[in-house]
């Protein structure tokens, strides 16, 4: 197996392929190499980003899954540089839309141009078509830009003067917003916060951290000097590896009981809806691959359920009141709702890896 240990080891442009031959041959891959291609990404992106493994791996978690992450964040903590990190370590195209309160939908999904020399009306491309687009400060576009955004998101594709254009394989859309400044900005409604995958804060750096950080750009930026250590091919046979994760019966019935729990929980309004069910099953299956593993098990599921679930409830004016938000309700769901027993991890039928339980 070749892999690509750091980004000092890719030569140009192109990167080593971590897959081996026989898989390459096959057109599949196991949880061992999706392991290694997490582990040989998220090690270039920590060349730049200082400190946050677990934030970047929530990001691979969203890549495989062909999922969107929404960084909420103050300015100045690295939401910018992790995309970018992360789009040049997998060869991606990637596109910063800045959001204005000006900025018009054709601004992001494109227009068409009537070309006189051939009489005809030509597609010019608005920056969401790539694969990776940042969106930053989405919440400072009006709704009607900020919708323009939904169909992209959930259909892969955009739909201009009643043309539809499918856009690059695979496409995440990494969008950012201010959670403190409030001034003018337009709040993201639930139905477009509820097609994130993952909601994610980076945070201040640790005091070593932020030290290292002023150590690596003493002469030039990290981010100028990072190169593509995995294939966007590789990149697609791992979300494909990810849809044959097992995810057994009871596994899958914590899921759904945690799920269930935000509705009926004293202080939340609204509750999750069935995509939380969803993110949260996909999300734990790409955890599972990340870990090596081909079947998952409950601590995945407890590992993703606040990045998955929290930006889906709705607190109640009450629990506000007493400073109490989605992510202390998901932790409380956490402790109270039942873990399936444990189960030996064998392939046998009774095991997490076993096929016969569901």
């Amino acid at each position: 197996m070749v892999v690509a240990g750091s980004a000092g080891e890719a030569t140009g442009n192109r990167a080593p392929h971590v897959l081996d031959r026989e898989e390459e041959h096959h057109g599949a891959m196991d949880p061992s190499a999706v392991q290694t291609v997490a582990r040989v990404a998220c090690d270039n992106v920590e060349r730049v980003v200082v400190g946050k493994r677990h934030e970047v791996l929530l990001v691979l978690v969203a890549l495989l899954c062909r999922g969107h992450v929404l960084i909420e964040d103050v300015p100045g903590v690295g939401k910018t540089v992790l995309a970018k990190a992360i789009a040049r370590s997998i060869g991606c195209s990637f596109k910063r839309i800045q959001f204005t309160p000006d900025l018009l939908p054709s601004d992001v999904t494109g227009v068409n141009v009537f070309n006189q020399q051939s009489a005809r009306f030509e597609f010019r491309p608005g920056p969401v078509v790539a694969q990776m687009v940042l969106a930053d400060e989405i919440n400072r576009a009006t709704p009607k830009t900020q919708a323009a955004l939904l169909e992209a998101m959930e259909e892969a594709q955009i739909t201009v003067d009643g043309v539809t254009h499918p856009l690059p394989s695979p496409f995440v859309v990494l969008a950012t917003e201010n959670p403190i400044e409030y001034e003018g900005t337009f709040p993201l409604p639930e139905a477009q916060l509820d097609r994130f995958l993952i909601r994610l804060s980076l945070g201040y750096p640790g005091r070593a951290g932020e030290l290292e950080m002023l150590d690596r750009q003493q002469r030039t930026h990290p981010l100028e000097t990072i190169s593509q250590v995995i294939q966007v091919e590789e990149l697609v046979l791992a979300q494909a590896a990810v849809k044959d994760v097992h995810v057994a019966m009871p596994v899958k019935e914590y899921i759904v009981s945690l799920v269930e729990a935000t509705r009926y929980h004293d202080d939340v309004y609204l509750g999750a809806s069935p995509r939380g069910s969803l993110a949260l099953y996909n999300a734990s299956r790409a955890w599972a691959a990340m870990e090596g593993r081909d079947y998952v098990i409950p601590d995945d599921v407890k590992v993703l359920a606040e990045a998955t679930l929290a930006h889906r409830i709705i607190v109640n004016p009450a629990a506000r009141i007493k400073n109490v938000d989605s992510r202390v309700v998901v932790a409380d769901l956490l402790a109270r709702v039942d873990v399936p027993g444990a189960q030996p991890v064998g392939r046998g039928a009774g095991g997490w890896g076993g096929r016969g339980g569901g």
